[in-house]
C-alpha cells in the first residue's frame, strides 16, 4: 500500500476526493490517500508542495501556475474543475462601500501571497480599469481572517468563492458588492516533482477514480442535498452551484488554457520576461 499525503480545500468542490477516501476507493487501488484541509487556501498548498508535507494538491491554476514559473518544483498534471470559478467580492457592511469602484485603489485581504484571493484581486483590477500599483494587500490567513479585517478597518475589499462566504452574507458579516470569473479552467492537480518521478503510474491510477466520483455526485439526485448538509449551504445555491460546476473528465491538459494564464500573468506583472520562458516545460 502507498501512501501519498495530498491537500485541498474544505469546500465543496472537493466532496468527490473525500467521498472516494471514505469508501475506500483509492485503498482498492493500492493507494493510502490521506487528506488533509487547507483552510488557508492555494498559498497553504503552495507551501506545502515546498516543504514536502503534501505531495499532491487541488488548487487554484493561477496560483500553482505561478508559484512553479517562480521555482516551485512541482508540475500540473490535470485539471480538476474545468468550469471558472465565481469569486465573491466583499466589502465591509457599513463602510458606505456599494460598487466596485468604490474600491478601486484600496486594501485587500488575501490568504497568502500568491494565493487566489492575492491573484485575483489583479484580475479585477485589469477588468475595472484600475492601476494594480495603487492595490495594497493585508495578509490574513484564511476566511475568517477576511472576514475580521473587512470588519476592524484592516482592509475594504476580500475575494473568497461566492458560495463558500453566502452564508457569512446572510448573516450581515460582509456584503458581496460583485463578482469576478476565473478565464480559466479554476482548479488543478499539481504533484511535486520527486513523487511525479517515482509514482507516475499510481498518480495515473488516482485521476480516474476521482473523476468517476465526482460525475457520480454530479449526476446523483442527492447531490445538493448531500454537498449542502455536508458544507452548511442552502439546498437552492448548492444547485445554482452544480448547474454551473464541471468536473473535468480528461487525462491531459489544454495547454491553451494554461498559456491564458501565463500571458494574463505577465502581462501584469507577476512573473518576470525570464520566467515565463518555456513555460510549458516548467509548469506540464
Amino acid at each position: 500500500m502507498k501512501r501519498l499525503k495530498i491537500g485541498g480545500v474544505p469546500e465543496h468542490f472537493n466532496l468527490p476526493w473525500r467521498l472516494a477516501i471514505e469508501e475506500g476507493k483509492f485503498k482498492a487501488a493500492g493507494i493510502e490517500l490521506h487528506w488533509s484541509d487547507m483552510t488557508g487556501g492555494t498559498g497553504q498548498m503552495i507551501k506545502g508542495l515546498q516543504a514536502g508535507t503534501l505531495d499532491i494538491a487541488v488548487l487554484l491554476t493561477e496560483g500553482i501556475t505561478r508559484a512553479i514559473l517562480k521555482g516551485l518544483d512541482a508540475k500540473i498534471i490535470a485539471v480538476y474543475v474545468k468550469t471558472p470559478l465565481i469569486w465573491g467580492v466583499h466589502a465591509p457592511v457599513n463602510q458606505g462601500i456599494n460598487q466596485l469602484n468604490d474600491l478601486d485603489a484600496s486594501t485587500f485581504a488575501i490568504s497568502r501571497e500568491g494565493s487566489g484571493s492575492h491573484l485575483m484581486t489583479y484580475i479585477l483590477a485589469k477588468q475595472q480599469g484600475w492601476d494594480p500599483t495603487a492595490l495594497s494587500f493585508n495578509v490574513v490567513g484564511d476566511v475568517y481572517g477576511g472576514l475580521w479585517a473587512l470588519n476592524n478597518d484592516e482592509a475594504q475589499g476580500f475575494l473568497w468563492e461566492k458560495y463558500t462566504t453566502q452564508p457569512f452574507v446572510d448573516q450581515g458579516k460582509c456584503k458581496r458588492i460583485g463578482e469576478v470569473l476565473t478565464p480559466w479552467p479554476c482548479f488543478v492537480i499539481a504533484v511535486r516533482n520527486e513523487v511525479l518521478q517515482h509514482e507516475a503510474a499510481l498518480l495515473q491510477a488516482i485521476l480516474p477514480i476521482v473523476q468517476k466520483r465526482a460525475q457520480e455526485l454530479k449526476n446523483s439526485d442527492d447531490a445538493a442535498e448531500v454537498l449542502a448538509w455536508r458544507y452548511a449551504l442552502k439546498k437552492d445555491e448548492v444547485t445554482a452551484w452544480l448547474s454551473k460546476t464541471e468536473w473535468s473528465d480528461q487525462l491531459d491538459v489544454d495547454q491553451n488554457d494554461i498559456q491564458n494564464v501565463v500571458e494574463t500573468l505577465h502581462e501584469l506583472n507577476l512573473v518576470t520576461d525570464e520566467e515565463q520562458t518555456n513555460w510549458s516545460e516548467k509548469v506540464l
